[in-house]
């Protein structure tokens, strides 16, 4: 990511490159970095900041670092939140753990006994992997509509929330969607009682399990993929097929 920030116009321009930047320029950087330093330290004292790529003073896409700050930030704790469902799911799948009633056509069963996470994944038919990538992009597609009109408040990029996902509108506002439907961020109200000091701290809680998901997550993949490559890990089946087949 960080060659896009250097594949700038400026790169290749020697009178740009000359050109002096102004404070006001750099002042931004200096104050997200301060933040940054701050949540740092609140989530892990014994670590602290610890940014060796230079993420949190870089610049994607000339935007600005308030920009690049607030979608990595952003992207952080969405992907934290996939990983632990990921996760959770991993080991409930890999342990046979399933609905006890179809979720599919009876031709094609949705849970196929004996398989491995990653096997089940291969045994959907297309059209199942089609409706749930489909379901992907719509949430993708709702959360920056949404922000970006105006119904969820500031965009994550231009100084409001990272990790806030907007409420779904009245009845009709979207296409079939004529009841009210559950907000995602906070569906049953659990936050509203909370004081901001509680709800500081439970996103605090959230940033660092959503990280230790997602190593979590990967190191089931990589064990499955190379056996005996995560060390003091769960010894599991070998997996060969390739779960990015349909993309292919």
């Amino acid at each position: 990511m960080l060659s896009l920030a250097a594949a700038s116009p400026l790169a290749f321009s020697p009178a740009a490159a000359l050109r002096p930047t102004p404070v006001a320029a750099r002042a931004p950087v200096t104050m997200v970095a301060k933040e940054l330093d701050d949540l740092a330290n609140e989530l892990n004292p014994a670590i602290g900041y610890f940014d060796p790529l230079g993420l949190g003073t870089a610049d994607f896409w000339e935007k600005g670092n308030d920009f690049t700050v607030g979608w990595l930030r952003h992207a952080e704790i969405k992907h934290g939140r996939v990983a632990m469902f990921a996760f959770v799911g991993y080991i409930a799948q890999y342990n046979g753990l399933h609905f006890g009633f179809p979720l599919s056509l009876p031709e094609s069963p949705s849970y196929f006994a004996g398989l491995t996470p990653p096997e089940q994944w291969d045994a959907l038919p297309f059209e199942a992997k089609f409706q749930i990538l489909v379901f992907i992009g719509f949430l993708e597609f709702w959360g920056e509509l949404a922000i970006g009109s105006g119904m969820g408040g500031k965009h994550y990029t231009k100084g409001g929330k990272p990790g806030d996902y907007p409420d779904f509108p009245a009845p009709n506002v979207i296409p079939a969607t004529p009841v009210k439907v559950l907000n995602l961020f906070d569906p049953f109200g659990f936050s509203k009682k909370k004081t901001d000091e509680q709800k500081a701290r439970g996103l605090l809680c959230e940033i660092n399990n959503g990280r230790l998901a997602m190593i979590g997550i990967i190191a089931f993949l990589t064990e499955q993929a190379i056996p005996g490559s995560v060390p003091w890990g769960p010894h599991l089946e070998q997996y060969t097929g390739n779960v990015m087949a349909p993309f292919m």
